[in-house]
């Protein structure tokens, strides 16, 4: 068995009675004290992640945005210095590869996050569709540790560390400056619905920042936060995870991210012409949201049986969500039984799937 990567906020973790699990390959924090609690405090005040797992490209060149653009579906070509784009990136078959973060940095400068199981897979597909063009292709994802603040409170708790002017730095942009005298990218993203910034930095600093945030923040009501407690938060508010709503065989059409497909924006793009013959032609699948009015969760890879009990689809994600204190989940399920009577049977229980719009509680949203 090959030896877990590590964070070099691994022992950080550790000393505050965090509970390590490997996660894609990675020994991380899945959660401290109680997943329930760290994502009641996060949609109270704050929570404080360790997303360092995450990869870091830098895309550069007289033809990055052209690259870029080629690359995924949504629109690089209205991105300007400071803000953020997230966009699926797709195979010709209109599958997903993953789904990123690029920030224009500057005029042929542009900074890609992607998700950290996908790190070298992801490397090798931008590689190998980056030949054709006057750009290169650097990995940074050593170089940088990555620190999430999030919650309705998160904005107060940077500010309290930094001279950056954080009011005047919308949702999906980002700033430079120095967050406890680290220097930082800042950006105003986050996973969990709530307002929040995302503190790229230098990986030799990430205790000393971390220790620093959660000095400021928990007076404020900051609680530290591992992976339980992200995965119940943004699939409350209704985001995709790679490998659950969107895959290889699930496209951004399919997993209702239409918004995040510009066919027309003037520009080829690796998956449009399967995209192109999707929306012309329907999808089979689509990917919907439910909850159930019962506190058992329904697993990923559940069965979901329509009207007359046969098999229509099967589960991708489910958790108890803290706040609604009911099961909720999403699925895969045919398009003509998505407007039927929905059931998973749960250990000889039947529970009714009741399909919902996300985000499923009220978001406190970052200023656009």
């Amino acid at each position: 068995m090959s030896e877990l990567h590590r964070t070099p906020l691994r022992d950080f973790h550790a000393a505050h009675g965090a509970r390590l699990v490997d996660f894609a390959g990675w020994e991380m924090p899945v959660q401290y004290r109680s997943i329930l609690e760290e994502h009641k405090a996060v949609r109270r005040a704050a929570g404080l992640f360790d997303v360092s797992h995450m990869g870091e490209v830098d895309v550069r060149g007289p033809e990055a945005g052209k690259f870029l653009n080629y690359l995924v579906t949504n629109d690089v070509a209205k991105l300007y210095p400071g803000r953020v784009l997230y966009s699926p990136m797709c195979y010709p078959s209109g599958g997903v590869v993953d789904d990123l973060l690029v920030t224009m940095r500057g005029p042929d400068d542009y900074f890609v996050c992607i998700n950290a199981g996908n790190v070298a897979k992801d490397l090798a597909w931008i590689r190998e569709q980056s030949s054709p063009f006057a750009v290169t292709i650097t990995d940074r994802s050593d170089d940088y540790a990555l620190l999430a603040v999030q919650g309705p409170r998160a904005a107060e708790i940077v500010q309290s560390l930094t001279g950056a002017k954080l009011g005047l730095v919308q949702y999906y942009h980002v700033t430079e400056g120095t967050v406890a005298g680290i220097h930082c990218l800042i950006s105003r993203t986050g996973y969990t619905g709530e307002d929040g910034f995302e503190l790229y930095h230098a990986a030799g600093d990430a205790v000393a920042l971390a220790e620093a945030v959660l000095a400021a923040g928990a007076p404020r009501g900051l609680e530290l936060a591992g992976l339980g407690a992200r995965d119940s938060l943004r699939l409350e508010a209704g985001y995709p995870l790679y490998g659950h709503e969107i895959t290889q065989d699930i496209s951004p059409l399919t997993a209702g991210l239409g918004w995040t497909v510009k066919l027309h924006k003037g520009a080829d793009f690796i998956g449009r012409d399967a995209l192109v013959a999707e929306k012309k032609n329907g999808a089979v699948n689509k990917v919907v949201f439910f909850k159930t009015g019962d506190r058992r969760i329904v697993r990923a890879e559940t069965p979901v049986l329509g009207e007359n009990g046969t098999i229509v689809g099967r589960v991708l994600s489910g958790t108890l969500s803290p706040l609604l204190n009911e099961s909720i989940g999403s699925a895969l399920v045919t398009v003509a039984a998505a407007s039927e009577a929905l059931v998973v049977d749960i250990r000889g229980t039947k529970l009714n799937l009741h399909l919902v719009k996300p985000p499923f509680v009220e978001l406190k949203k970052a200023p656009q």
